[in-house]
């Protein structure tokens, strides 16, 4: 088990960017088990050829959406993410909800702006 990052110079998505969503998606496939090891900032960016600010912000992404946990001088590893998405998504999805209110928008307007941009995000990503 190990992990595999392929950051392609030609994308339009940034190297941040696919190197967050590389790792998530080994985390949520269970390709990266719960506890996995990750390599240190430094290490994986010369393993990439990337900057260390590059792959920090990485792993600062993912640390902020519950994909992966810091432990100090420890390292840093894949935590139980599925929770940790679930609790957050349920959060924002909260957050939605009261702003659309505050806003007045009646609850097929405020599903129909919900269904839009969900529809946009998984086209786009998928």
């Amino acid at each position: 088990m190990s992990l595999k990052i392929i950051v392609d110079p030609a994308s339009a998505a940034p190297p941040f960017e696919q190197l967050r969503e590389q790792i998530a998606g080994q985390a949520r496939s269970g390709a990266l088990p719960v506890g996995y090891r990750l390599p240190t900032v430094r290490g994986l960016a010369g393993e990439l050829g990337l900057a260390a600010n590059t792959v920090a912000k990485a792993y600062r992404a993912l640390e902020a959406d519950g994909v992966i946990e810091t432990r100090g001088r420890n390292g840093t590893f894949v935590a139980a993410a599925g929770d940790a998405a679930v609790h957050q998504a349920a959060a924002a999805a909260a957050e939605y909800a009261r702003r659309a209110h505050r806003l007045g928008l009646d609850r097929r307007a405020a599903l129909a702006a919900v269904e839009d941009a969900l529809r946009a995000t998984y086209e786009q990503s998928g």
